[in-house]
């Protein structure tokens, strides 16, 4: 069997806002790209969470939600046509001649002469719910991709923070009713998304949790979902889908063996963004100095320096700074 083989310039690892920047810059330096990242879809925490929040702290975007935001970011890069590898996690590192050989969970191999890591707060696995996780891809999901597949259905979100507040306000509209479950009395969420989801006709039971998924499991249709509150009653909500909006845990995952220097949960790097690996570098969230700041305008900087280093390093004969975009239009 042969093990299929990609190759590029540079490996991006995370295709979150940063990664996706990333690769729109490293076109702009001449540099082809190999994007992979675990999640099916780019943009990464954003999408994954919060798709239709608005994102209010991005240098000239007074307010742009987090799904438009992807989609520009994703045109953007685009013009360079990077390689995208979804769906799939980078697992093993090694220097092979004057680059790297990556493989990935799948079997796929990259080589690339530079590695770029951007993979956020490391590869996100979703909280699964109390009950019902066999129904993961029929009647049940993490978050949403597309709204309008709820567009009519009778639809139960678990969970108290912002994602599961978000989407009840989101399809309050789509949907024909909306069930919102949480385990505790009081929500982690913003109060004003609460308010909003109240006033819209939510139904809001608290203190109750999820018991069974209850359906035609083989033909992938869901009817119901039984309940259990505090005080021991049950209770049974017609539902065509249930999502289990209760967060993700994160991890470094793989990239803990590749011989990383951490500060904690992070990759130390230089200004540069370079890592104590040769030829490889981290930006964004991912990577932690003194006096770092997490924000996404601040990952765009650090990954377009970082970018910037990589093209000198790999063709000495370029200049650190390329010049505006402007320049050459």
């Amino acid at each position: 069997m042969t093990i299929p083989t990609v190759g590029a310039d540079v490996l991006i690892v995370g295709a979150g806002p940063t990664g996706l920047y990333g690769a729109y810059y490293a076109g702009f330096r001449g540099l082809s790209t190999v994007v992979v990242d675990a999640l099916a879809q780019p943009g990464g925490q954003v999408m994954a969470l919060y798709p239709e929040k608005e994102i209010r702290d991005v240098a000239a975007l007074p307010a742009i939600r987090g799904r438009d935001f992807v989609a520009n970011l994703v045109e953007q890069a685009a013009a360079y046509s990077p390689t995208y590898l979804l769906g799939r996690r980078a697992v093993t590192l090694r220097r092979e001649g004057g680059g790297h050989a990556v493989e990935l969970d799948d079997g796929t191999t990259v080589r690339a002469r530079a590695v770029v890591l951007t993979a956020g707060i490391g590869t996100p696995t979703p909280r699964p719910p109390a009950a019902g996780e066999e129904w993961l891809g029929t009647g049940l999901s993490y978050f949403v991709v597309d709204p309008r597949v709820h567009a009519g259905q009778d639809v139960v979100i678990v969970g108290g923070g912002d994602s599961a507040l978000d989407w009840a306000d989101a399809l309050g509209s789509i949907a024909r009713s909306i069930t919102l479950v949480h385990r505790r009395a009081v929500f982690r969420g913003h109060a004003a998304t609460l308010e909003r989801v109240r006033a819209g006709g939510t139904r809001i039971l608290t203190d109750t949790e999820v018991t069974s998924l209850i359906g035609d499991l083989q033909a992938g249709r869901l009817e119901k979902v039984a309940l259990r509150n505090r005080a021991g009653e049950e209770i049974v909500q017609a539902a065509d889908h249930v999502i289990a909006a209760l967060g993700f845990i994160s991890d470094l995952g793989p990239l803990r063996t590749w011989g990383l220097e951490l500060i904690g949960r992070s990759v130390a790097v230089d200004r540069a963004g370079r890592t104590n690996l040769p030829g490889v570098y981290a930006a964004g969230d991912l990577t932690g100095h003194d006096g770092k700041v997490k924000l996404m305008s601040v990952g765009f900087g650090e990954v377009a320096t970082a970018m910037n280093h990589v093209a000198v390093d790999l063709d000495p004969g370029l200049t650190l700074f390329p010049g505006h975009s402007t320049d050459g239009a």
